[in-house]
């Protein structure tokens, strides 16, 4: 991957340990749409005795009928942890991990 930007490396990263977890759980089927967000801010942090700042990446998934209306998908919570954790010890340049909990309408499925 040296030939694609750091951001998204970073980005494709973060969405494949989130999809292999989901996939882990055995929930692929049971979520219309799953995907990381790498978020334009920045952070402060602690890794080991230092401070970092770096990235922030959002997590969204959600269920549907017909993509007109959804809703995200309730993970337990050891599920979310666990993702969070690995992107955060896997993927170097996030240090914060965050669900996003909106339903459509108001939000819509995609970040844009």
């Amino acid at each position: 991957m040296e030939h694609i930007p750091k951001a998204r490396q970073i980005h494709h990263l973060a969405n494949a340990i989130f999809l292999e977890e989901i996939r882990n759980a055995g929930l692929y089927d049971a979520i219309w749409q799953a995907f990381a967000v790498l978020l334009p801010v920045k952070t402060v942090g602690v890794m080991g005795d230092g401070r970092t700042y770096d990235h922030v990446c959002a997590l969204r998934a959600v269920t549907s009928t017909d993509g007109m209306t959804a809703d995200y998908y309730p993970f337990p919570h050891e599920i979310l942890g666990r993702a969070a954790t690995r992107i955060i010890n896997e993927v170097r340049g996030i240090n914060r991990v965050v669900y996003d909990v909106t339903s459509k309408p108001p939000g819509t499925i995609e970040w844009e």
